[in-house]
């Protein structure tokens, strides 16, 4: 009766496995007494009949597209993994169903009415600190085979394994990253650990997926001040946010002012290289002019010289008493008529 139980709380099923007995020895008796022979008769194929009925009725049996048999004979089990119908002997052979679509639980919370469960999820993590942590996972049953005969009960085989992965992966992590960041990380490395312990236990069950629902700080103090940091963090990434987009913004405008500056220098450049060959190819040809006739040259250049400086210059001639001052325009001595002399005398 127990194994009953626990074979439906597993999702299993047990079919052929009760005992029929047949009493053929108390024979009913009519009122007069003995029956006669055709009472007998009749009694005979009644009963062979019922005794056919039953024997075909435990001789077949069905498999659904989601599910996988086990079939018993003398305690040997074949698995039955064909879905249709199906034969075997009757109350010889003994037919066990296994579920084998994906199944799940919850772990710090209860899935039916939404109430949490903190001795499963009151976790501690790297950094000292107190976390509530819901979990939701879900397996199946990979071999009927040995989810029904490696274990007493591998649901609660594949429950005890993950809350042990998950407590050991969470006191590893800071609680920043279990309440924020961290979470995919973390769901990556428990569903790692649980499918190796179970290919250690080899009871028949296969982990599909397992995921965080939900984690917060254990009282609300401690959530305010998460939410107070959480907010920081976002107003950071916002500061951060607006002095990239600043950046990008200026850097093209400094970029194109800084190309400005270097083509302006290297046109600067260019008119100084070219205005420099000239001058020195100018140069050259005043030079070798003066190599033919040097005293002429000289004399030529001095006079071009002076028509250069002496136009912007004046020249004051004082007396030696220094009372009489006279200023004279140099234009006078190029033979200028239009310019007139000025004297003042000081007294």
């Amino acid at each position: 009766m127990n194994d009953s139980k626990r074979n439906r709380a597993n999702g299993f099923e047990t079919l052929g496995g009760g005992k029929t007995n047949f009493n053929f020895n108390n024979r009913p008796q009519s009122s007069g007494g003995s029956l006669n022979g055709g009472s007998l008769k009749i009694l005979g194929v009644i009963a062979l009949v019922i005794l056919l009925l039953v024997v075909a009725f435990n001789s077949a049996y069905k498999i659904g597209e989601q599910e996988q048999g086990v079939l018993v004979t003398f305690g040997k089990a074949q698995p039955i993994t064909d879905p249709g119908l199906h034969f075997k002997i009757p109350f010889v052979q003994q037919i066990r169903k296994v579920n084998t679509t994906i199944q799940g639980f919850s772990i710090g919370y209860d899935a039916n009415t939404n109430q949490t469960n903190e001795t499963e999820s009151l976790m501690i993590t790297s950094d000292y600190n107190f976390v509530n942590v819901d979990f939701f996972v879900e397996y199946r049953y990979s071999d009927p085979v040995k989810a029904l005969y490696a274990s007493k009960n591998p649901t609660e085989i594949l429950k005890n394994v993950s809350k042990s992965c998950i407590r050991t992966v969470i006191s590893g992590y800071p609680v920043d990253s279990v309440l924020t960041t961290g979470k995919g990380e973390i769901q990556a490395s428990i569903k790692e650990r649980i499918i190796a312990d179970l290919e250690k236990q080899d009871i028949g069950v296969q982990l599909v997926n397992i995921t965080i629902q939900d984690s917060e700080p254990p009282t609300a103090t401690i959530m305010e001040a998460f939410k107070a940091v959480e907010t920081a963090k976002q107003g950071k990434e916002t500061s951060l946010n607006n002095a990239n987009k600043y950046r990008n913004e200026q850097i093209p405008s400094a970029q194109a002012r800084a190309d400005g500056i270097k083509k302006t220098a290297e046109a600067q450049k260019t008119e100084r290289i070219n205005e420099a060959k000239a001058q020195v190819a100018r140069f050259n040809a005043m030079y070798e002019e003066y190599v033919k006739n040097p005293s002429m040259t000289k004399q030529r250049m001095f006079y071009e010289t002076m028509e250069d400086v002496l136009p912007s210059l004046k020249v004051i001639i004082e007396s030696g008493d220094g009372k009489t001052q006279t200023i004279l325009p140099l234009e006078s001595f190029t033979g200028n008529t239009s310019v007139t002399t000025t004297e003042s005398v000081t007294q």
